[in-house]
């Protein structure tokens, strides 16, 4: 038995979270969901985005499944998964974009995972105004040695243990010489401890225009953290959007797992949302946790309903009629 700390969370979290517990519930897996709140639902409910008693569900669990979570623009309280990631540590953020028959988009077989640092850089929160009227503001980009030596050792260390042939360092030394310089230089040399995993390292712009021209000469990417959270947006559109992605949020002791999509409260209620990534999430969950087997039958599970496209939701075939209640049923009944 496993206890998993279960955020539905905002918008179309509750939804699609709702359909992810039941395909896994159905593959047999014994899990004891420990229900806890976070953001905006939270907050009108409690007064704050994260409640101790969610931190204490996590502090207890240590492996936390959450939907998405929504963040005022330009104001009101900071992120929630910011804030979840650097309480617990959670320095290595796994994002994989794989192409998919059932969806539409420009390219194929696309095979892409991007690794970012999750703990440092300009989404640390480290900014302020200069000036009494507020009309000029700072932010400092933080990287240490530490940080960028062990997001660079994991990225090398999956890419050795998953079969994985190259890794790609995204970086932008030739202007920021200090922050980006010290993580390329850090790259460089943890790169030298795995001969047999080819190294090349890209500009960050450059890289940007690389995926969009040839993306199959990506494997495994590794960078710092706000390029990391642009560049998986980036893969995402190539392989169909973000309904199609998960995420893993991994520590030494902790992990996270969730849709990188927002919460999309247009459509909240309306049956119209994409389960997939959330699934997605959810097999990653179960890898980590041990239970392979279980994660590969619902991956395969996924995968028949979305490229047989009749029992998907119209963002992937419009002509579809199905829900994410649907979706899910046609998951669970190829399981």
């Amino acid at each position: 038995m496993h206890n998993v700390t279960l955020i539905k969370g905002d918008g179309i979290g509750p939804s699609i979270m709702d359909v992810a517990v039941k395909i896994i519930d159905a593959s047999g897996v014994k899990i004891n969901w420990e229900e806890a709140d976070a953001g905006m639902a939270a907050y009108d409910k409690y007064g704050t985005a994260i409640p101790d008693q969610t931190l204490i569900s996590i502090d207890k669990n240590r492996v936390a499944f959450k939907g998405p979570l929504t963040t005022p623009v330009g104001k009101g309280f900071r992120s929630i998964n910011v804030a979840l990631r650097q309480k617990y540590d959670l320095y290595a953020n796994i994002r994989p974009a794989r192409s998919w028959k059932g969806a539409q988009s420009k390219f194929e077989d696309i095979d892409i995972i991007v690794i970012r640092e999750n703990t440092e850089g300009l989404y640390m929160g480290l900014e302020h105004y200069l000036t009494k009227e507020k009309d000029v503001a700072e932010s400092l980009a933080v990287i240490t040695r530490k940080g960028s030596e062990r997001i660079v050792d994991y990225a090398f260390k999956y890419a050795r243990d998953n079969g994985r042939k190259k890794v790609t360092l995204c970086h932008k030394a030739n202007i920021l010489k200090y922050t980006s310089g010290l993580f390329l230089d850090v790259g460089r040399e943890v790169a030298a401890r795995y001969p047999e995993i080819e190294f090349d390292e890209k500009i960050i712009d450059a890289t940007c225009m690389h995926l969009v021209m040839d993306p199959h000469q990506f494997d495994v990417i590794v960078t710092t953290n706000m390029f990391g959270d642009i560049l998986s947006d980036l893969t995402a559109g190539l392989v169909g959007g973000l309904g199609l992605i998960p995420g893993a949020n991994i520590g030494e002791d902790t992990a996270l797992f969730e849709a990188v999509h927002g919460s999309a409260p247009d459509i909240a209620g309306k049956n119209l949302a994409n389960p997939a990534a959330v699934i997605m999430a959810g097999v990653m969950m179960l890898q980590y946790l041990g239970e392979r087997d279980a994660a590969n039958r619902i991956q395969a599970a996924l995968e028949k309903v979305v490229n047989a496209g009749d029992n998907v939701t119209p963002d992937l075939n419009p002509s579809s009629r199905a829900g994410t209640i649907e979706m899910g049923e046609a998951i669970i009944a190829e399981l």
